[in-house]
């Protein structure tokens, strides 16, 4: 599915949409890729003269991937953005450089009413790159500072 899909599904936009097509998608699973140009505004200072992608933004892709996936579990009417509430058991076992193109799998492993856990696998080059657990819950737009 196409970028407009995604943006359709989520409210994450450039700079910081991290995800660019979604490959497949099911009920509770749900597969991304993103490629990285180098152009991206990390890459000046992690690290000038060896760039690689932030473990934070494998992260992040993880969790817009999930949001992407829970926008067909919540009520588009709710008025209610997918936020992370936790991660955990984050293992980085790969860099990812200028270039590179992540696949980002996610799933659902449970629902407690508006909590949602998942489990992420990023991949690139055939090679974990890295590997979370996290939640999320719906939070309302109407916060007072927005």
């Amino acid at each position: 599915m196409s970028l407009e899909a995604i943006k359709a599904a989520i409210p994450h936009r450039e700079p910081f949409l991290l995800l660019d097509e979604i490959v497949e998608q099911s009920d509770t699973r749900i597969v991304c890729q993103k490629t990285f140009t180098g152009e991206e505004f990390w890459y000046r200072g992690h690290y000038p003269g060896f760039p690689i992608t932030p473990g934070v933004i494998l992260c992040e892709a993880a969790m817009q991937a999930g949001a992407v996936l829970l926008s067909k579990h919540v009520d588009q009417a709710a008025d209610a953005v997918p936020v992370a509430t936790r991660a955990s058991d984050v293992q980085f076992k790969q860099m990812v450089f200028p270039g590179d193109t992540i696949t980002v799998e996610v799933e659902l492993t449970e629902r407690l009413a508006n909590a949602y856990f998942m489990k992420a696998k990023i991949t690139t080059q055939n090679k974990t790159a890295c590997r979370l657990t996290f939640a999320c819950t719906l939070a309302p737009k109407n916060h007072p500072n927005v």
